[in-house]
């Protein structure tokens, strides 16, 4: 059973967040939603990390600032590097101490990149596992929305010129009235072959609850994030277990962006789903849980053998290939 709680961030801006699993569980995940999405996104991994018994992790997931139930977002703080900021602060207060497992859907991998870079120490000795979903280290790069390159460069100025306009919105939501209309632009954009009426709804749902300052703020900072020397850096480790996943009819991060993940983290394993979407999370739960959970049980694992090795006062260095 999950606990809500809201903390208070440095600049003032509230969070609302969700703590499941044991309080003294040996590995703590944390799960970073999408933009103009919310931690509901991650419901079904939630319910799979809770259902692994007594090796249960500890699950935190919240509401990125200016999404669901979190505060809004002043528009100079709707960066990435901001939610960098912000996911330093959350491990620092939810998870203290003991390895910790990142999983980043769209935007939400942008951020655990986003913090790599920004806080470089304690990514390095607190990290221990990755999950990217649906996400891209190269912004706007290989975004084309499945249309032809020259539609896709106008489709994409048009984008940006309406995104500078919603930023200065304010943190209001006049678009819920015009959600059913937007329904089938939405199932295409985001969603691949199939799609349930349940993960549509929660979908549309979130949209709803994002402030236009939200929507159009957070678009800049997107477009031209590059963090794939970050994940080079990372890569130096060689010792990480990760996971990068990406259906064939995404039309937002395609599969380019997860290729270019997976060579810059040479551990990372590379999945393509075929028929899906951007929408990993909610369309194919089954495989993302699935990946979650193993990364999840290879980091527990490795945390038991670092103490015994402790104990016996050993070398805990491991690589890359003779984990794998």
């Amino acid at each position: 059973m999950s606990e809500r709680t809201e903390i208070t961030l440095s600049d003032g801006v509230r969070l609302h967040v969700d703590v499941s699993g044991p309080a003294d569980a040996p590995v703590t995940v944390v799960l970073l939603h999408g933009w103009c999405l919310d931690r509901r996104t991650w419901q079904h991994q939630v319910a799979a990390l809770g259902a692994m018994g007594r090796k249960a992790p500890r699950v935190i997931a919240y509401d990125t600032r200016g999404h669901g139930r979190s505060g809004a977002t002043r528009r100079r703080s709707a960066t990435l590097s901001q939610l960098g900021d912000d996911l330093a602060e959350v491990i620092r207060r939810f998870a203290p101490s003991g390895p910790v497992v990142l999983a980043g859907h769209s935007m939400g991998g942008m951020t655990i990149m986003e913090y790599a870079h920004r806080h470089p120490d304690d990514f390095a000795t607190r990290v221990s596992g990755l999950c990217f979903v649906s996400t891209t280290a190269e912004g706007h790069t290989h975004t084309r929305y499945g249309l032809p390159p020259h539609v896709a460069t106008v489709l994409r100025a048009g984008e940006t010129l309406g995104a500078g306009l919603l930023a200065r919105s304010g943190a209001w939501c006049p678009h819920r009235a015009v959600l059913p209309a937007l329904r089938p632009a939405l199932r295409w954009l985001l969603f691949g072959d199939d799609c349930t009426e349940e993960s549509l709804r929660l979908t549309m749902r979130s949209v709803g609850r994002a402030p236009l300052r939200s929507i159009g703020g957070f678009r800049a900072s997107i477009g031209a994030q590059q963090r794939l020397a970050t994940l080079a850096t990372l890569a130096e480790r060689g010792d990480m277990p990760a996971a990068v996943l990406v259906g064939d009819r995404d039309r937002l991060t395609p599969t380019a962006c997860a290729d270019s993940i997976a060579e810059a983290l040479p551990c990372a394993e590379l999945e393509v789903l075929p028929g899906a979407g951007h929408m990993l999370p909610l369309e194919r739960p089954e495989r993302v849980s699935q990946a979650l959970v193993t990364i999840v049980r290879r980091v527990a694992r490795d945390a038991k053998r670092s103490r015994r090795r402790m104990v016996r006062g050993e070398s805990t260095g491991t690589d890359c290939r003779k984990a794998a």
